[in-house]
Order: C-alpha cells, then structure tokens, then sequence
C-alpha cells in the first residue's frame, strides 16, 4: 500500500510564501478582531495619526474660517492657504503612517522619523493658522523681528521634516508589497514625492524685485510677477506667470497617485484578463512612473521659465503632447503584448510569491 508523502505548512513553499506575505503587511499592527479598523489604523504610528487628527480639526476650522471670515491676504481669502495645507498635511501624516507601519526593516529608525515629520508639520500648521487668523502672510514675511522669527521657525520646521522624510524615503526601498506593481508604485512615488517637497526650496530665496526694492517678503512662489495675482481658484496658482507651488504639489503628491494607479489596475485585473498578469500591471506602472517623472521635469521648467500653466506655448507645450502621446503609446504597446501572450493567473501568483519571499 502507497502513502503520498505529508507536505507540511513548513514545507511547502506556497505555504511559507503567504506565510511570509502576511507577516510583511501586519507584523508592525495589531490586527485584533476586537478592535475597531480605526483604532487599528490608528496603531500603524501614533504621532503620524494624531497628526491625521489636528490636520481634520485644521479643516473644519479653516471651512468655518471661509464661511465667516471676508478678510483676505494678497488678493485670496485668509483661509484657504491653512486649508489646502491641512488637506495636504492630513493625507501626508495618513500615507506615512501606513508606511512606516508595513516596513520591514529600519522600523526603529523610520518610526522615530515618522514622529520627527509629525511634529514638524504640527508645528508648522499652527503658525500657519494662527498667522491666518492674524491676517498676514505667513511664508517669507520677514517684515518685522516677530514675523523674522515665526518664519525662521517654520522654514527650521520644512527643514527637519525633509531630513526625516529622506529617511522614511530610503526605508520605503526596502518595502516589499504582494505585487511587484504595487511594489514599484509605492517606492517610485516615494521618490519622487521627496523631489516635490525639495522643489520648495526653490521658493525660499528673495526675487531681483524684492532685493530692489524691499517690502518686508523675502521669498516668491510666482515667477514672473508678484504674488497674489489672478490664480485658479482654490488651488490659486497663477493664470499670468510660473508658480513653483505647482511642481511642489505636483511632486508631493506622486505617492499617492501612482499607489492608486497600482491599485486600480489590480482590481481591473480581477475582471479584464489582458491585466490579470502581473508583468503587464507592472510594464503599466513603469510607463506611468516615467511619465509623471517627465511630467514634474516639464512644470518645473515651465514655472521657472515664468509661464503660467494654463497658457502652456512654445516648447513646454511641445513637451507636455510629446509627454502625453509617448505615454499613450507606450501604454498601447504594452497593453498589445499582453493581450497577445496571456500568462495563466495560477502561474502569475505563484511568481509573484516566490518574488515577495525572496
């Protein structure tokens, strides 16, 4: 009589693959059923939710703040600038959060960065809302002694918390998600969200106008002219000149667009078979990546040449439709292929797996 030989849960290296999956995504978390998702959600870092917290409270005082407060700064409402950043600040605390939480190495490191960018940004959104609420501008006023030093506050607190994010950023290279997509999405948006939070920079340093002629501001987010011209409303970029608030944003905010991009064709995947294959979601995402890369390099310029997004001439119009149209292409292409040479599901997940375990 022949007995098929056992195959253990230590064995089987299927088993040890979701083993080892699962261990990745939850290890750092309490999972426990009794909790609630957002008391578990709260769990992934503390700091980085409280955060998540004051940012929503910011919110809801900055919405008030418009609905009864007519004053305004440099031709805009007093509230909408504290708005934007608690949107802002909320999904950034959010996102890092999650992060940090599902890292496999370093989490000692990344979880004291993550409470560094934490009260960088808490910090740097009360002076911003308290200034609001005074009715001047907060960034680059160095009018008076007591401006001065609120300002070098904040530009001390920008400064900590892009040293902390390279570290959190450099820790993501090591994350490892279920899929080499997801993987890619969330390394590469990392990257070049830490290139976005750098282009802030640019918008430190006084202007020719401001060295000329001194008014107290020592710092211009709009090129070409003054701040505080026509601009599109909420987001209140300029309609006449380069505003480097927009490669800033732009930048900033990849690593939750491409994440999101990984994520939506994963669950197209599940119901359109030329996407079930990992390798073409992957192919995908690269051309994504390469194509918001390129995309941040051409607003960049643009706003630094003095042109205003929305009367895009000259080259930075040719770039942005050569930007496009190679993306579409390059989608077309890899979409083709992968219509063309299905790869059994079964197979894919079993790559996949063995991609994660090692």
């Amino acid at each position: 009589m022949s007995t098929k030989p056992r195959t253990s849960a230590s064995t089987n290296p299927r088993t040890r693959t979701s083993t080892s999956t699962t261990r990745i995504m939850t290890r750092p978390v309490d999972a426990s059923p009794a909790r609630s998702p957002l008391m578990r959600a709260y769990d992934w870092h503390r700091p980085l939710m409280l955060l998540a917290a004051l940012m929503a409270v910011s919110t809801v005082v900055c919405l008030v703040g418009i609905a009864v407060d007519s004053r305004q700064v440099l031709g805009v409402d007093t509230w909408i600038k504290p708005l934007k950043f608690s949107i802002s600040g909320l999904i950034y605390g959010v996102t890092w959060a999650w992060l940090i939480a599902h890292l496999p190495r370093f989490q000692r490191l990344t979880h004291r960065a993550g409470t560094v960018i934490a009260v960088a940004l808490a910090i740097e959104q009360v002076l911003i809302v308290g200034i609001a609420a005074a009715g001047t501008t907060s960034h680059f006023n160095v009018s008076t002694a007591f401006s001065t030093a609120l300002w070098s506050i904040m530009a001390t607190s920008i400064t900590v918390l892009y040293v902390a994010t390279f570290v959190t950023t450099v820790a993501v290279l090591w994350l490892r998600l279920p899929t080499r997509s997801l993987t890619i999405s969330v390394r590469a948006g990392a990257l070049l969200a830490l290139a976005g939070m750098g282009l802030a920079f640019l918008m430190t340093g006084p202007t020719a106008d401001q060295l000329n002629d001194f008014q107290g501001i020592a710092g211009a987010h709009t090129v070409g002219a003054s701040d505080g011209g026509p601009g599109l409303p909420l987001l209140g970029w300029s309609t006449v000149a380069g505003d480097l608030r927009i490669p800033h944003f732009v930048g900033m905010h990849a690593l939750q667009v491409i994440p999101l991009l990984a994520i939506a064709l994963d669950v197209l995947g599940r119901r359109a078979k030329v996407l079930a294959d990992d390798r073409t979601r992957t192919r995908l995402v690269v051309v994504a990546v390469a194509a918001y890369t390129a995309t941040l390099a051409v607003v960049t310029a643009q706003a630094l040449a003095g042109q205003s997004i929305v009367q895009p001439a000259g080259v930075f119009l040719a770039a942005g439709w050569a930007v496009g149209l190679g993306a579409a292409v390059a989608a077309g292409v890899v979409l083709a292929v992968g219509w063309r040479h299905p790869l059994d599901v079964s197979v894919d997940e079993s790559r996949t797996d063995a991609e994660v375990q090692r």
